[in-house]
Parts: C-alpha cells; structure tokens; sequence
C-alpha cells in the first residue's frame, strides 16, 4: 500500500498490507482505490472511517473471515443461557480485576474492588459490574466525575480509545468465524457489534491505563490531537498476558475470541482473558 501526499501527489512511504491490523481514515481528503479495499478485507484489516469532529464514525470488516463461518455461527447460536450468563460472570470478574490493577498502579484507593469481583453472581445479577464503575472512575478520575459518552472532559478521550479497542475486538470476532452482532449479555436490535462490546470489557482497563498516562504528561489538552491518537493507536501491540503467555494485545484478542468458539463448543469452560503486566 503506497501512501501519496494528496497536494502533490509525492510518494510518503509504503507498508505491506499483510502487516496492517487496522487503518485509520482521519482526513477528508483521503482517497483509497477499491482494489485496496479489497486487499485490506482479504487479509482481515479493520478500517475505521473518523467524522468532521476527528471521532471514529465507522468501521469495515470482510462479510466473514474464517472457512468454516457458517458451523461456527451454528454453534454460537446454539449456545445455552445458563452458558452465556456463567461466560458474562467470567467477563465481568476479569473487567473489575483489571480495573483493581489500575487503580492499585496508580496508587488510588483499589480496596472495595476485591470484594465486588469475589461477589459477582451468574449473570451478574447483582450488577457487580456496575456497582464496581461507580468505585472505579471516582478514584481513577475524581469524586464528581460522571462517566458518559457526551460528558465533560475528559471523557473524550476514553471514547476514542473505546472505540479504537471495539473495532480491534469486532476483527477477531469475525476473523473467528462468529457473529459480532450475537453478544453473551448485551442485546440491543440497534446494535451490531453487541458480542464486541461484551468481549472488550476486561480490556478497556488497558485503554484507561494508557488515557491516565497521557494526561499525566498533558494535563491541560481537552482536545483530541494527532499526537494523542497515534499515542492510543500503540494499544495494539501494547503487550498483555493471556494465560501463561505475553502477546501483543491485537493478537491476545483473537485468542479470546477464539476461546469464545471453543466454550461454545464444550472444548473449554473458561474465556481467555488478558491481565495487565
């Protein structure tokens, strides 16, 4: 892939398809030929489109991504409840660990967390999950601080690490042979990327690490720069640990939805999920 200045049409330097896990399109200028795009959905490269306000507005996946799609999508929709609501308690148990870690990293008050993550129920009925937020984003961030995605800063710039982190788990989800739009716990009919949204929870805290870092070093910036973004872009070969091994996070994700396939298949009972090292 050849990457031309588009005033002078210069060439600015090239890179291999083959070696793109995602691309972000963040000018309007920007023009891509069809035969790229082709190549970029061949090799499974997410392509996120960003809006007039630099704000991810869309992403593009291949139809499928695995030979043995249809099977795969079978076994997802056969899936019992009692077996999605057991893999969301996993899911919800992994998020609050790894939001303990980040607050104990930072040096801020992580202790309730244990509890929440030792008292999630199947399902979560209890709403760990959320009783567990409330905790974590007033001493990650502060008291007063409200967590939504049109809020005050600096909530944006979580939201575009969430949504760069959404378009690297909807990837592996459709390179696994699954459906994004079928989640283990969110269920939205105008959503189609619910099983991403349920698979990215434990990894967000990674996002919310890297976020704290930046603001650390820019601590009056509100606006979502260049230099910010491509710091975010680095979250896919940040490296994390999954199981017993260290992987780059883009390839961590794919054995999580991997190990998504085989739970649903009886091959395994546990998601593998990342911790932070």
């Amino acid at each position: 892939m050849k990457i031309l200045c588009p005033e002078t049409k210069v060439e600015k330097g090239s890179i291999s398809v083959e070696d793109l896990g995602l691309l972000m399109l963040d000018h309007f200028q920007i023009t891509i030929s069809h035969q790229l795009i082709q190549k970029m959905m061949g090799n499974n490269v997410v392509v996120i489109s960003c809006d007039a306000h630099h704000l991810p507005h869309g992403i593009m996946l291949p139809l499928y991504g695995h030979t043995e799609h249809s099977d795969r999508i079978k076994d997802q929709l056969e899936a019992s409840e009692p077996l999605k609501k057991q893999l969301w308690k996993q899911t919800v148990e992994c998020k609050i660990e790894n939001q303990k870690e980040v607050l104990k990293r930072l040096g801020n008050y992580y202790e309730p967390m244990i509890d929440y993550q030792n008292n999630v129920k199947s399902g979560d009925i209890t709403n760990m999950e959320g009783i567990a937020a409330q905790h974590y984003w007033k001493y990650l961030i502060s008291l007063d601080f409200l967590r939504q995605r049109f809020g005050d800063s600096p909530n944006q710039f979580f939201n575009f690490g969430y949504s760069v982190l959404r378009s690297i788990v909807a990837r592996a989800i459709v390179e696994t042979g699954l459906l994004p739009v079928l989640g283990i716990f969110h269920k939205n009919k105008y959503n189609p990327y619910c099983l991403a949204d349920d698979l990215m929870e434990p990894y967000r805290p990674f996002i919310d690490l890297l976020v704290m870092q930046w603001l650390e070093t820019n601590p009056e910036t509100e606006e979502l720069t260049k230099e910010f973004k491509a710091f975010i872009l680095q979250i896919a070969t940040k490296d994390v640990k999954i199981g017993d091994k260290t992987r780059p996070l883009l390839v961590a994700v794919k054995t999580t939805a991997t190990s998504l396939y085989k739970c649903y298949t009886g091959e395994k009972r546990t998601i593998s999920y990342p911790e932070l090292i």
